[in-house]
């Protein structure tokens, strides 16, 4: 007895029957935060070249209007603090989202709002109202757009870093991959109507401008496909195309380069050519705006939110 006894206390305690193993989403949370925080850092350089081509491009057209308007100086500012504040961003390797960037961002979109009011109201103020010929040579409508949509898409950027871990980000109650997917298609075809406007006041003269109104659009037409059908083959031309827009963006601006060159007096006049475009920091839009489409599909293609 007292064997069986010494037998029985030396038995090692039974383990509980259920024991809590770990689940799929705990190992994977890690990687998928690290996603989050990849796409938000994409999202951060996009909004930097669009915030770099607003100011650029405001600094050059304001100050041939000679600021007339106290109110010509905000756009600077705004496109300032947000090129800042996306550039820290790009670098900012954090999974939570940044108050004053945050707030920036906001400001950015209200600045780019209303000035897409005021170049609109400058617009049909004129003689004729809305004409081609007030389109072409008043305010140009599309570079407070730009600054709109680098606030909204700064903003999506610190959405989707503050993401819980193992949760899914959204924006606006909808996945955050499909909803930017879709708002990028948007972002680039409204700014194919800016570049189709100008390009048809250069009467196409050169068949290259015929691509910033072509290939933009198809991959806009592949990201709202990508948005509302995901599938894994229609991710791989999305980003193909994307990929061709952000080398276009560049391109861009060799092309415009040229064209000022062509000016009277040519770079070496370049106080007045530059003044007279085409504009150098239109192009590099398109590449910001694929960097966000790119920043959608590094979401759909994880099939966090597809």
């Amino acid at each position: 007895m007292r064997a069986a006894k010494l037998r029985e206390n030396r038995r090692l305690p039974s383990l509980p029957d259920a024991l809590p193993l770990p689940s799929r989403s705990a190992k994977s949370t890690p990687a998928m935060q690290a996603l989050s925080t990849r796409a938000a850092r994409r999202l951060n350089r996009g909004c930097a070249l669009l915030s770099t081509a607003v100011l650029a491009d405001s600094a050059v057209e304001h100050y041939r209007g000679m600021f007339f308007n106290r109110a010509m100086y905000v756009p600077l500012v705004a496109s300032s603090l947000t090129l800042a504040a996306s550039v820290h961003g790009g670098n900012d390797r954090a999974d939570r989202s940044h108050p004053v960037r945050d707030g920036i961002y906001a400001l950015a979109a209200l600045t780019g709002l209303a000035g897409t009011g005021f170049h609109l109201y400058n617009v049909g103020k004129r003689e004729g109202g809305f004409s081609f010929e007030n389109l072409f040579y008043s305010a140009p409508v599309g570079a407070p757009f730009a600054l709109l949509l680098a606030g909204l898409f700064g903003r999506a950027a610190e959405r989707v870093r503050d993401t819980t871990p193992g949760d899914v980000p959204r924006l606006l109650g909808l996945p955050a991959g499909r909803a930017l997917a879709g708002a990028s298609a948007v972002g680039m075809m409204g700014t194919v109507g800016e570049v189709g406007l100008l390009h048809f006041r250069g009467a196409y003269h050169d068949p290259f401008m015929f691509l910033p109104v072509s290939l933009p659009p198809a991959a806009a037409a592949a990201m709202a496909v990508a948005a509302t059908r995901p599938a894994r083959p229609r991710w791989r031309f999305a980003r193909l195309l994307l990929r061709l827009v952000q080398g276009l963006g560049f391109a861009g601006v060799g092309f415009h380069a040229y064209g000022v060159h062509r000016n009277m007096g040519g770079w070496r006049n370049w106080s007045q050519t530059v003044l007279n475009g085409p504009p150098l920091p239109a192009p590099p839009s398109f590449t910001g705006l694929a960097l966000v489409g790119l920043a959608a599909l590094d979401l759909l293609e994880e099939r966090r939110d597809g």
